[in-house]
This record gives structure tokens, sequence and C-alpha cells, in this order.
């Protein structure tokens, strides 16, 4: 049987190895601890390669055809963008090849559109869409950002993990994680296939995650959009959609950028809560 000395004893040594835990986790901290060597490929947190098809389960009107000209209505607009969407001109963009400003990062994922995600090399994941043929690159490490703006932009990637603390000695944490993604140097484009703008000082931020429907085996990927507009929005327009993904490649149709022609109505004339 063990005497209450013994026990006193334990409970001591155990309260001192708790205190020098905690006392090492600042420096831990600080220095990093050791380096980790390893590819961003290798320390992948989570899997999302493979092919996703985009579950359009909001914002359909919006989404599967062309909204009337200067239909902006959800979007956090200033009076500057409205302007814009109002003079959109369909057939002027065809004359002009600026068909594919719909088509630009912060516009494109919202496409009804099929995507092909893989490994490009060690440190880049390629997303390729069907919907007007475009690829956006994520790069994780110290890729060298362009000088120039394009479509797509440049986007800087990174793994990300919530951490969680479990007791004193804090060990362990959340399962799997994200990815983060911050995209620049975007030429301006349409939110909207209706002309709705974004302008080149666009900032777009990502949260890519997934989850599982183990009841019938089916995987999701989420993405979770902020896009940061100075020049055409008076607040952060967050935007979140999801994909499917599919046991096979079939399916895969790579179109051009193509716009329908918008519908007739009449735009909204009731004010919404961004004007």
């Amino acid at each position: 049987m063990m005497t209450v000395k013994r026990t006193l004893k334990i409970l001591a040594n155990l309260t001192a190895i708790a205190t020098l835990a905690c006392a090492a986790m600042p420096a831990l901290a600080q220095f990093g601890g050791p380096p980790d060597n390893r590819t961003p490929r290798e320390r992948a947190l989570i899997d999302i390669t493979g092919q996703w098809v985009a579950v359009i389960n909001e914002d359909w009107r919006w989404r599967m055809i062309t909204p009337a000209v200067g239909d902006s209505a959800s979007i956090p607009t200033n009076a500057a963008a409205r302007e814009v969407a109002n003079a959109w001109d369909l057939q002027k963009d065809i004359e002009e090849g600026n068909l594919c400003r719909a088509f630009g990062a912060p516009g494109l994922i919202r496409q009804p559109t099929r995507i092909r995600i893989d490994w490009q090399d060690d440190n880049t994941l390629a997303m390729e869409f069907d919907a007007g043929r475009q690829t956006r690159l994520l790069h994780f490490g110290n890729a060298m950002a362009p000088a120039n703006n394009s479509l797509q932009g440049y986007s800087e990637a990174s793994w990300y993990k919530q951490r969680v603390s479990r007791g004193v000695l804090g060990g362990g944490g959340a399962q799997g994680g994200s990815i983060h993604v911050t995209t620049t140097h975007l030429e301006p484009g349409y939110l909207r296939p209706n002309g709705v703008p974004y302008s080149d000082q666009t900032v777009m931020t990502e949260y890519i995650h997934t989850f599982e429907l183990p009841e019938i085996e089916q995987s999701w990927l989420i993405f979770t959009t902020v896009i940061h507009d100075p020049v055409y929005l008076t607040q952060d327009m967050i935007m979140s959609t999801q994909f499917k993904k599919e046991t096979s490649r079939r399916g895969w149709e790579p179109r051009d950028c193509e716009i329908m022609p918008p519908r007739t109505e009449p735009r909204p004339t009731i004010p919404g809560p961004f004007g």
C-alpha cells in the first residue's frame, strides 16, 4: 500500500515536471523547435488532390445564369462599382476580347465548374478549372512574386492548423487543418459575369478545408473566401463555396471564357443593405 509520504513525493515530482514543461514552452516557441526539412507536400495537413465539382446550393440566380445588367445585390459595392456595373456591355467585352474578366480568381471560384487539383512539384499545388480553361497555382515556401499582374494573380499558400491545448502539458491538437492562401497581383476583373467589378488592388484571402460524410463515404472541399477591394467595395466580401469530390475524372468539360446574355428584366430598384 502506498504511504502518504510516498504519495506526496510523487505529486511533488509531477508538479515539478509540469512546471518545467510550462517554462519550456516560451523557449520552444521562441526558437521554433527543431527545423522541419520536409517539403510542403510532405508536410500536408489535408489532401485536396483529385477532381471536384461545384455544388450550387446558394446564390443560384447569380451563378448559374448571367444576372441582369446592374444587378449587384448582396455585394457590398460602392457608388463607383455600381456605375461600372450599370455600364457593362457584353457585346463590347466580346469585341475587345475581355470575356475572361469574369474568370479571374475572385469570380472563377463562383463559376459552375469542376476543379482538378494535383501537385505540380513539391512546393506548388495546381488547380485546373474547366470553366474558362483556367489554372491557379498555389505557391508554398519562398517563391518569388511576379513583376506584373495577371488574371489569376499570385497565390502564396501555407498550411494552417488551429492549436488546441490539452491540459497542463499542452500536448496535441485538432486533427487535420486547412490551407491559408493570399492572392495578390490581380488584373481587374468581374465578381460576377454581369460586370460587377473588382480592381487591381484586390487582395483575396482563402481558407481551404475538407470534411467527410462517412455515412455516404463522400468528401467535400470548402473555400472560405474574403475579398478586400478598397476601390470598389465598402467592406470585405465573404463567400463560402462548396465542392464535392468525384470518384472518376469523367464529366471534365474544358470550355473557353463564355458569357451567356444577361437576363433582361429590370434590375432591382429596392435598395438593398449595400445600396
